[in-house]
């Protein structure tokens, strides 16, 4: 198999993990809902900062932390659950109201960048992918590890950017048709704040009765 063909099929299964709706993508979506395309592109961000570091962890923990995993895999998706199931009881309990400056319950785009990248670092799936995938992938006969890595990552930031960033534009465009209705977009926010409990909770099960 050739460099290129290796890249391709990397990026296929990076694609069909990240096409995948989960914690990442339910965050997202609830950002650019309840605090408009620019929330949600910061949530975006945050996430993409965190698949860098995986990348990173990729490259230098391949074969040392994924003696690890078995150990660590179960505490760490209770972790993200719990986690997730605190940001979706937040909008939940809240009552967020779209005015034309943006959503009264929360304008930070900094916190949600920081929530998006603390999210990503504590998702198990991303971690599943990194020690189960880039060992297949990053090969000495390809050149220097690091090299590959960093290509490997660009190409995870850029699918990241363009599924994630294209959804919390779409979401966003939508919150505008919710300004003037403001039962409707306290709605759309506890309703996203529901699909993260109960992600989080079948997240944690699975989780529990794996352990």
């Amino acid at each position: 198999m050739s460099y290129a063909e290796n890249l391709w099929l990397f990026f296929i299964l990076l694609f069909g993990i990240i096409i995948v709706p989960g914690m990442d993508m339910l965050f997202v979506l609830a950002n650019a809902l309840t605090g408009g395309g620019n929330r949600g592109l910061a949530a975006t961000g945050g996430i993409m900062t965190g698949g860098m570091v995986h990348t990173l962890n990729g490259a230098v923990g391949v074969g040392l932390l994924v003696h690890f995993m078995p150990i660590l895999y179960n505490p760490l998706l209770v972790a993200g659950a719990v986690y997730m199931a605190y940001i979706g009881l937040t909008l939940i309990r809240s009552s967020i109201k779209v005015g034309q400056d943006g959503p009264a319950g929360s304008r930070s785009a900094w916190k949600a960048f920081r929530q998006g990248l603390v999210i990503c670092l504590i998702n198990p799936k991303a971690y599943l992918f990194v020690f189960a995938v880039y060992p297949q992938f990053l090969k000495p006969a390809y050149g220097p590890i690091w090299m590959q890595a960093a290509i490997m990552g660009l190409m995870t930031v850029a699918t990241q950017f363009a599924v994630y960033g294209g959804l919390a534009v779409s979401a966003g465009r939508s919150r505008n048709l919710l300004v003037a209705n403001p039962r409707a977009t306290i709605f759309a926010g506890r309703a996203a704040g529901l699909l993260l409990v109960v992600v989080s909770v079948l997240t944690a099960w699975h989780g529990l009765k794996a352990a």
